[in-house]
């Protein structure tokens, strides 16, 4: 159960990883302040760090990971262009990236109560995570 856990939290936190770092990626040509882009560019680049952990914990378990659920990866892609074309501000991108964090946070958490038995180095990884999406939706609210 343990081996079973660890490697379902790692691909649930692969997929969150990777979906964060696109997100990020879809609105950092439009950013206009100096600071949040300062502080996307951190968040990704954090992501990035921690998606490196996640690969290399999976090499270890001899799996591939998981890309973000198509359907999701989509829904974000609309909503995101959808807003963008009706409004290019940093106010906009604020509230994206905060409904993304939510999101984030809300799945990560529900993912550690459902793996219980992962293995804690996996469960830590996944905390710093949620720490990171909570720390960006707390540092972009000034532009909300």
């Amino acid at each position: 159960m343990i081996h079973e856990d660890t490697i379902k939290l790692l691909k649930e936190c692969d997929a969150g990883i990777k979906m964060g770092v696109n997100s990020i990626d879809e609105v950092l040509p439009d950013v206009k302040s100096e600071r949040l882009k300062a502080y996307l560019i951190k968040c990704k680049s954090e992501h990035e760090k921690l998606g490196a952990e996640m690969e290399s914990l999976l090499n270890e378990y001899h799996d591939e990971g998981k890309n973000p659920n198509p359907i999701a990866s989509g829904m974000s892609f609309l909503k995101t262009n959808i807003k963008m074309m009706m409004d290019k501000s940093d106010e906009t991108i604020a509230d994206l990236m905060t409904d993304g964090c939510n999101m984030g946070v809300k799945s990560l958490n529900k993912y550690l109560n459902e793996y219980k038995a992962a293995e804690e180095k996996v469960k830590d990884i996944t905390k710093r995570l949620i720490n990171l999406e909570e720390k960006l939706a707390i540092d972009v609210r000034s532009y909300l």
